[in-house]
This record gives C-alpha cells, sequence and structure tokens, in this order.
C-alpha cells in the first residue's frame, strides 16, 4: 500500500482516466445462452423449428434450464429432432464450436470461460438455484458485445441480473413474449428492467439473430468507417439533449459510436445517416439509445479487495473523530440501482455496531436514469445477489421474499440513504462529505470532462474525505489535491489547499447550458438548425461570464431546473432527497426565499431583496434575492413558472443610508416586526405539521412492526411454498419431457406392430417364466392364440406342430445358454415354418425373455424338393451317358465328373476331384488345350479337339475333347464343360504308346 503522505505524479488527461481495455473476447463467434424454466421445451422447439434449414448460423447456442437433479435428462434428444445442428450435452471442458447447441446437465450449474464450458456441482438448496444467472454473468464477463442472452418461460427472476451484464459489456438481450409462454415470470421479470432489446415469440427469434449477428460481427463491412460519422455523432447527441435534457457530447467518442453501432446493428441500418434520420423519426428510438448510454454494470461489494481496503482503512479513519451528534456524509455519484450506496452503507453500520458509537450517515446516491434511481429506491433485488453477499450480511441486511424471489432492504440500512436524479457534470455537487464514490464514470467521459470534475470532488470533500475511483481512473492532473491510499483500487485522501489559495480549477468549471430551444432547432431545416445554433452559442458565451446564477421552480417551490453555480445559497436538506429550493436555501436566504415565492405566486409581479447575509460554506457572504414570474406559454401543463435569481453583491455596494434616515428606519423597523410576527406563525405552523408528521412516522412505525410480525409468523409457510413451487417447476419440465416421450414411444409402438404385421412373420415374445408378452397375428397359425392368452405360459397352450413337441425345452435352453437356436418345423396343414429363438435384449443390454420368430417356408420346401427330384434325374443321365462329362473352374480344377470318365481315367471320383485338366493331358497337347482355353475365357468361341489323356496306370488314351464355357447373367464364363468322347472302358482297353 502506499504511503499516504505520499502524493500521485500527475498524469495527462487521456492517461488519467483510460477507458478500460476490453479483453478479447473468448470466442470469435457470438454465443447465445438461452434461459429457462418451466415451459421451456415448447418455447425451445419453436425456436429451432425457425432455424435456417442448413443449420448453419455462425452462432453456438447452449440451453441453460431448470431441471430436476433426480431425473435424467433426455432434453437433447427432444431438441435434436427441431434442428440439423449438433446438440450435445454439456461436458466439463467441453469447447464450444459455432453452429452447435449445448444443453446443461441436471444439477449442475454452467459456466464459459476461456472459450470452454465448465461443470460445477449445485450447493444451494431447491429453490435458490440461479442456474441461468450464474450462466449470463459468466458469459457476458467471457464474449463482451458478443454475448447474447435469450430469457424464455419460466416463473421466478432467474436471469434477471444476469442480463444486466449481458447488457453492461454490450451484448444483445432478448426476451420471450409473456403472450406467448406458459408461465411469464422470467420474461416479465426481464422486461421490468428496461433492458430487453426484443420482445418476440420464439418462432420469430432466429431470424432477429441472424440479421442482427451478420449487421454487427461482419468485420469487412465495418472495416471501412463512413466519412460523415463525426457530423452524424455531433447530431445524434443534440436529439440526445433535446429528448432526455442531458448533453452526451462530453462522452468519449468510441463509447458513442459503440452504443450507436449496436443500435443500428439491432435495426440492421447500414449508414449512419440513415440511423440519423430513423432517430428523428422516431423518438422511442433515441429513448432505447439513451438507456444504452447509461446502462453500468454494477453489483453488491463489486472488486470484493476495494471494498475490503474501504472497510479497513477509510471508514475507521472517516468515523473515528465522529460524536452522536455529528454527520456521516457520502456521495455515490453514477449509482445506477444502487448496490454499491448500499455496499457502502452497510460498511458504515458495521463500523457503528463494532464501534458501540451511534452518529447520524447520510448517504447521497445518484444518478442521470431516473428508472435506474426508483429502482434503487425501492429496494428489492433479485435472489441472485447472494452470489456477491455474504451469507451473514445477507441475513443482516436483507429481508427474503420466497414468494416473489427476492431481496428487499432492511429499514435500518434504508434510512441511511437519499437518492436523486442528478447529472454530475451540471447541477450542483454535495458539500461537506466524509467520502467521494465515482467509479467507472470517468472512464467513459472526456479528458477536458475529466479535468473539471476532480477539482468538484476536492471542493466538496471535507479536509482529510476519501475519493473512490474505479479501478481504470485516476485523479489526473489534480494529483497534487490527493494524497494515494491505495494506488491499485485508487483511494485518495484530500490535501487541503494552501491558505488564500483558489479551489483548482474550480472557476473553470463551467455546467453545459440547456435551452429549451434546442427541440425546437434539431426540427428545423439545416439552415435554421446552423442559426439556432450560433445564437446558442452567443448566449451560452454571455452567460458563462456575465449570468447569475437561477434556479426555475413551480408554484411549490420544486425545483426545474438550474443554471449557473448556486452551491453558495443552496445545500441539499438532510433526510429523503426533496429537490425543493425553501428547503434547500441556507441560513440568511430561506425567510426571504419563502416570503418573496409567495408573493410573487399571489400578486404575479417581481419581488426583490438586497443586503441579504447568506452563510455559505462556513462564512457569510452579500447577496441580492430576486424572484419574478415567467410566462412559458398556454401550451404548456403549466402557464406560469418562477425564476429565483441569487446574485453575490461585494461590500462596497452597500449604501450609507442618504437624508430622510429617520424615516426610513422607521418604516423598516416596522416591516421588520410584520415580517417577525409572520414568521412566527409560520414557524408555528410548521412546527405543528412537523409533529404530526412524526406522529404518522411513530404509527407507521408500528404498522411495519405488525407486518414484520406477521411476515416473521408467514415464512415457515412461504418457505414451503417456495421449495413446493421448484419441485412443481420441475415436475412440469419433466412431465413435458414424459408427454413427448410417451407419444414417442406410442408412434413406435404403432411402427413396430404394422412393420411385425405387415412381414408376415410369426413373432412370439415370451419372458423369463416363458409367460407369453405379445404376439402378431401370423403366430396363430403355428400355435392356438388368442388376446387373452397374454400373460399364460407358454406350455399351457395347443400348438399345430407335427413332430414336435420340444419347443418349451429349447426356449429355455437358450434363456439358460444365450445362444440363438433355429429349426424347421412343420404344422398340421402341411406348411412348414423355419423357426428361430433367440434371446430378447433391451437397449441397456439386459436379458428379459425370448423372441421366438416364425417364417413361412413352404414355398422353400417345395421348390428344394423339386430341385432335388431335378439334380437325382440329372445325375442319373449324366452318369448313364456314354461320353466322359467333367466341369471346371477357370483354373481347370474338376468340380464334377461323371462315372463314365472316372472309369476310362481309372480313377475314383474323390481322387479326380482333386485333379486338374492339365494333371490328366499328355504334356504334349497340353500347349494347344491351354491356348483354346485362354481364347475361350476371354470370349472366344467354344472349341473341340483330339488330346491324349494320361490314365492313373501311366497309360494314354485317344479321346475327342469339345469344351464350353458356362457363362453368368453378366456373360463373363464362370466354369467350363468339358465332354469327351471315344473313351476306352475299363482299364483293359487299348493302350497308346508312350
Amino acid at each position: 500500500m502506499s504511503d499516504p503522505t505520499t502524493v500521485e505524479p500527475a498524469a495527462s488527461p487521456v492517461e488519467a482516466a483510460p477507458e478500460a481495455p476490453a479483453p478479447p473476447p473468448s470466442t470469435a463467434f457470438p454465443v447465445v445462452g438461452i434461459g429457462a424454466s418451466a415451459g421451456g421445451l415448447a418455447a425451445f422447439e419453436a425456436f429451432f423449428a425457425g432455424m435456417p434449414d442448413s443449420g448453419q448460423t455462425g452462432m453456438a447456442f447452449v440451453i441453460v434450464q431448470h431441471l430436476s437433479p433426480d431425473h435424467k435428462s433426455i432434453l437433447a434428444d427432444l431438441i435434436r429432432r427441431y434442428t440439423r445442428m449438433d446438440v450435445v450435452e454439456a461436458a466439463n471442458g467441453l469447447k464450444v464450436q459455432p453452429d452447435c447447441t449445448y444443453i446443461i446437465p441436471p444439477n449442475h450449474d454452467l459456466t464459459f470461460s476461456d472459450g470452454a464450458l465448465w461443470l460445477t456441482q449445485h450447493h444451494e438448496p431447491r429453490g435458490l438455484r440461479l442456474t441461468v444467472d450464474h450462466f449470463f454473468r459468466s458469459l457476458a464477463t467471457a464474449q463482451r458485445e458478443r454475448a447474447i442472452c435469450i430469457v424464455m418461460s419460466g416463473t421466478g427472476s432467474d436471469g434477471t441480473l444476469g442480463l444486466r451484464a449481458v447488457k453492461g459489456e454490450g451484448g444483445l438481450v432478448i426476451a420471450q413474449a409473456p403472450e406467448s409462454t406458459e408461465y411469464d415470470g422470467m420474461p416479465r421479470s426481464a422486461i421490468a428492467t428496461g433492458m430487453v432489446d426484443c420482445v418476440l415469440p420464439p418462432a420469430e427469434m432466429a431470424q432477429q439473430l441472424i440479421a442482427y449477428a451478420r449487421h454487427a460481427f461482419d468485420l469487412q463491412r465495418r472495416a471501412v468507417a463512413p466519412p460523415s460519422r463525426e457530423g452524424v455523432l455531433k447530431k445524434v447527441c443534440v436529439l440526445l439533449r433535446a429528448k432526455t435534457g442531458h448533453d452526451f457530447s462530453q462522452y468519449k467518442e468510441t463509447t458513442l459510436i459503440r452504443r450507436m453501432e449496436r443500435r443500428m446493428a439491432l435495426h440492421q441500418i447500414e449508414q449512419p445517416e440513415d440511423y440519423l434520420h430513423h432517430a428523428r423519426e422516431n423518438p422511442q428510438e433515441v429513448e432505447a439509445l439513451f438507456r444504452d448510454l447509461l446502462i453500468g454494470v454494477t453489483n453488491f461489494f463489486r472488486d470484493p479487495e476495494a471494498f475490503k481496503l474501504l472497510e479497513e482503512k477509510v471508514i475507521p479513519r472517516i468515523v473515528a473523530d465522529k460524536s452522536a451528534h455529528d454527520t456521516v456524509r457520502v456521495w455515490v455519484c453514477a449509482c445506477s440501482t444502487g448496490e454499491e450506496a448500499y455496499s457502502i452503507a452497510m460498511l458504515l453500520y458495521e463500523a457503528m455496531i463494532e464501534l458501540k458509537r451511534s452518529f447520524k450517515v447520510q448517504v447521497f446516491a445518484t444518478d442521470i436514469d431516473t428508472l435506474a434511481i426508483e429502482q434503487a429506491r425501492a429496494g428489492v433485488f433479485p435472489a441472485s445477489i447472494a452470489d456477491d453477499i455474504t451469507p451473514d450480511r445477507l441475513n443482516q441486511f436483507f429481508t427474503h421474499d420466497p414468494q416473489r424471489g427476492t431481496y428487499r432492504i432492511q429499514k435500518h440500512i434504508r434510512d441511511l440513504l437519499v437518492f436523486s436524479a442528478q447529472d454530475v457534470i451540471k447541477d450542483p455537487p454535495f458539500s461537506k462529505l466524509d467520502l467521494i464514490s465515482c467509479r467507472n464514470l470517468l472512464i467513459y467521459l472526456n479528458a477536458e470532462v475529466q479535468k473539471k470534475l476532480i477539482p468538484l470532488f476536492h471542493y466538496a470533500l471535507v479536509p482529510g474525505g476519501a475519493l473512490f475511483l474505479g479501478s481504470s481512473e485516476t485523479v489526473g492532473e489534480s494529483a497534487r489535491l490527493f494524497s494515494v491510499v491505495d494506488r491499485k483500487w485508487k483511494l485518495y485522501h484530500r490535501l487541503a489547499t494552501e491558505s488564500g489559495a483558489a479551489r483548482p480549477a474550480l472557476v473553470d468549471f463551467v455546467p453545459p447550458l440547456f435551452d429549451h430551444n434546442d427541440r425546437r432547432v434539431v426540427a428545423q431545416p439545416t439552415a435554421d438548425a446552423e442559426i439556432g445554433n450560433l445564437r446558442r452559442i452567443t448566449e451560452q458565451a454571455l452567460l458563462s461570464h456575465y449570468a447569475q446564477a437561477c434556479v426555475l421552480v413551480n408554484s411549490r417551490g420544486q425545483i426545474l431546473h438550474i443554471r449557473g453555480r448556486t452551491g453558495q445559497f443552496l445545500e441539499p436538506a438532510a433526510g429523503d432527497a426533496a429537490m425543493n429550493v425553501l428547503s434547500m436555501a441556507r441560513d440568511g436566504l430561506r425567510r426571504e426565499l419563502t416570503i418573496a415565492l409567495h408573493k410573487v405566486v399571489a400578486h404575479k409581479t417581481a419581488v426583490t431583496y438586497d443586503g441579504l447575509r447568506v452563510q455559505a460554506n462556513g462564512h457569510p457572504i452579500n447577496a441580492r434575492l430576486v424572484v419574478r414570474p415567467v410566462d412559458i406559454g398556454a401550451g404548456s401543463t403549466a402557464s406560469v413558472v418562477y425564476l429565483v435569481i441569487l446574485e453575490e453583491t461585494p461590500e462596497q455596494d452597500q449604501r450609507a443610508a442618504g437624508p430622510g434616515e429617520t424615516d426610513q428606519d422607521d418604516r423598516v423597523t416596522a416591516l421588520e416586526q410584520e415580517l417577525r410576527a409572520k414568521d412566527e406563525y409560520l414557524q408555528t405552523t410548521l412546527e405543528e405539521m412537523e409533529t404530526t408528521n412524526e406522529e404518522l412516522k411513530s404509527t407507521n412505525e408500528e404498522m411495519q412492526s405488525v407486518n414484520e410480525e406477521l411476515q416473521s409468523t408467514n415464512e415457515e409457510l412461504e418457505t414451503s411454498k417456495e421449495e413446493l413451487q421448484s419441485v412443481n417447476e420441475e415436475l412440469s419440465t419433466v412431465n413435458a419431457e414424459l408427454q413427448d416421450k410417451v407419444a414417442d414411444l406410442s408412434r413406435a409402438n404403432s411402427d413396430m406392430n404394422n412393420l411385425l404385421a405387415g412381414t408376415g412373420v410369426g413373432t412370439l415374445f415370451v419372458d423369463h417364466q416363458l409367460r407369453i408378452a405379445r404376439f402378431t397375428p401370423s403366430t396363430t397359425q403355428v400355435i392356438n392364440l388368442i388376446a387373452s392368452d397374454i400373460g399364460r405360459p407358454l406350455e399351457h397352450v395347443v400348438n399345430n406342430l407335427v413332430r414336435y413337441d420340444h419347443m418349451v425345452e429349447d426356449i429355455r435352453q437358450v434363456l439358460d445358454t444365450l445362444v440363438p437356436k433355429e429349426a424347421e418345423i412343420q404344422i398340421k396343414a402341411g406348411m412348414w415354418y423355419l423357426m428361430r429363438i433367440r434371446p430378447y435384449r433391451t437397449m441397456e443390454n439386459l436379458i428379459e425373455g425370448a423372441v421366438v420368430t416364425l417364417i413361412d417356408i413352404s414355398e422353400r420346401k417345395k421348390i428344394d424338393q423339386a430341385l432335388r427330384k431335378s439334380e437325382a434325374r440329372l445325375n442319373v443321365f449324366i452318369n448313364q451317358a456314354f461320353a466322359g462329362v467333367s466341369e471346371m473352374d477357370l483354373d481347370g480344377r474338376f468340380l464334377f465328373v461323371n462315372d463314365r470318365l472316372c472309369e476310362a481315367l481309372g480313377y475314383t471320383r474323390d481322387e479326380l476331384l482333386q485333379r486338374r485338366l492339365r494333371d490328366v493331358t499328355d504334356p504334349e497337347d497340353l500347349p494347344a488345350l491351354q491356348a483354346q482355353v485362354d481364347k475361350l475365357i476371354k470370349g472366344g468361341p467354344d472349341f473341340q479337339l483330339d488330346k491324349r489323356c494320361v490314365r492313373k496306370n501311366g497309360s494314354r488314351v485317344a479321346t475327342h475333347e469339345r469344351i464350353s464355357a458356362i457363362r453368368d447373367g453378366d456373360g463373363q464364363p464362370s466354369s467350363l464343360l468339358a465332354l469327351s468322347f471315344n473313351l476306352p472302358h475299363g482299364n483293359g482297353a487299348p493302350a497308346l504308346p508312350r
């Protein structure tokens, strides 16, 4: 840690608060996280059914659903029907690829990091598992602007906190249209944040996603910046100022460009000029861009190390010298939805408990986002904040609402904070502050504004007060105003300025002027707009140098607009934030301001007070007060407002009284007495009102106490209801999956029945006890079965078999040995069947009985018998033939020989079948024979020749051979047929010489 007395070296304005460098995304392609709970299955089916038929999207999809931890999920099988993409269940370390879909497994949390999915076991009980939030937050951190999240059907608010992180990083947020959901809790909670970009039914989401991805991440298209972008940015800032009253021209150009390009991608607008035209034509688009620019990533105790340092080093120093009558004042700039402000309030409360000393705490939390301020005031947060807050703090500072799945900040912490809408750039700051927290705001502002804000913070802090900045921010050139507490986490202490020295750079801080005519300027043609701009620039220059501080109020003193620096005359009042000029007036100004405003409201004439002594920051100043009515036209909701002009006057302007001093003194004395009487009357009235208000507050506290007791009584029932609701969600999911499974099984069963019946194959299913489980109609031809026989033992049923009475024994043998068995059987009607007995195996390879199939082979039997007769008849004819008959393969090996050839050559049939044609041919005749055979095999004609055969005893006999080719269906030779003539009878025939 740095020495507190060390002054940090000065830095250039640009280096002082660089925008936090964005780490590269984990993957170069978008990753879409889809969160759902009960009713999500139908939404998934509609979503993937709308994907391109090719399955090519360039994106990866991760489905995160609340699944029952007690059942295996079949969600991946169900999703595969509706997409050509690969659908797999997520595994630890699984790399994510484009055009793939990943499904979360039951009873796990899923995290995306380094381009891969990581699983962790659930540690929370049912009802507290915020799986969708957990994944969305990791996706936002890893993918940044390439993160896309979709919130679909489900109960509760899971996903709400995660989508804030995605939107804060510039990603896309889509919610399912509530009317298209079965359970609309999750989508409505997401839509209520105001951060959802598109609300669509699931069937239309795919088209929107693909169009957005092609426009937003087409690097070749985005590589060329339009030359008119800078001019368009200025005009967009004018539109924003006219619509919202906030000037974004002092934001960094890169931030504005990135947010504008995101909106262009959402609407598929190519050119910045076209987007400017779209924004002019659609005021709601300006509001949407405004919301995008305000998105901030915040959570409780963000950067735990920084808050630990704040708790240990800064807060003890702040509260060390505080007494019961002192006030600890804290200002949290850009508080968003209040998480950081509440975190600091908790630390201050814990410090009071530890010191056993009570003092007043005021935490002023401000932001320009009125919607965020309203959420912060409500103090209600989703259950996912449990990831950021310790269980002890969660129990001590929050009340859990199990029915809504939310946490509400407790009253003793809520009373420490005051939330109000404020623009830190143009509105007056708070003063006499002990701590200012302004984290991750400066990184979005240009260097000039940063140079003005840091001295402003120095001005607002008491000597020794602390400044808490974001990790990527520093005090820059104003380092001489602060000492460093911790350089890494950007904690500083205010240094006192030298005596008599002017406040550094404060005189240069001129809030940007806002002209109501800006709205008209935007709507006018270009030439008129330029003239209006020149006029406004001239007015701004004059007012910056010569105009007094002034406040525009209504008849009740509510502030409508502030121009100039009013800090010397006005300061925020203690208690709940109230932008009322009467309650904010400093001592010496309040009474005259109250009277003057009442007079002007009553008489519609200007009232002026000179010579007022106002206590400004501990020292009196002379002031002049003017209150005058301002007519703003009949077209407004209030035709008259009132301008309060405040001006500091020097001492020398107070002139001595002239002649007639006595008369004037008497008149002044009378007026002072009259005013004092009226002031006392007003004071009494105010005291009575305050007393009544205190009584009402006391009654309200008693009612709240009774309400808390009732809530405590119902807590156990609510907890049980929450668990039942969680179980019901899981059962709804399981039921939807089972219904689809039943439909699949019913369809598969119908297909199987039709298949078995259509093939004509008799099939019989039996269990281990050989009880009949199922059979097909064809089985009744063999076994006399009827529908009521299902469940009966097979041996009790009569069959129609002939000479086969051991079917039951054969089935038992197959079940014992698991060896299939088959046999040919005949029934009494004369028909033949091929019976096959096999074990019945389940998908898990378990044996649960046997399957007997009966295939009708009657026709085959008849054909076999006919073939056998023909074959016997042919064999008799061939063997009785006078010539020798032989069949050979293409290599000359004998395949068949008749008796006449065996007798003539002196071989037995078996001996001759082991020889080749060349073995029984005289070597001198072999070349001629081989040449003729080769021609025949190559497609030549049948041939005949005379040759000598070698008999078994070595003698030779002259034969006349006729050789033909036996050809297959393609006309190719498959074997050779040889007929041998002139064969002698027996071994006694005359032999040729060797």
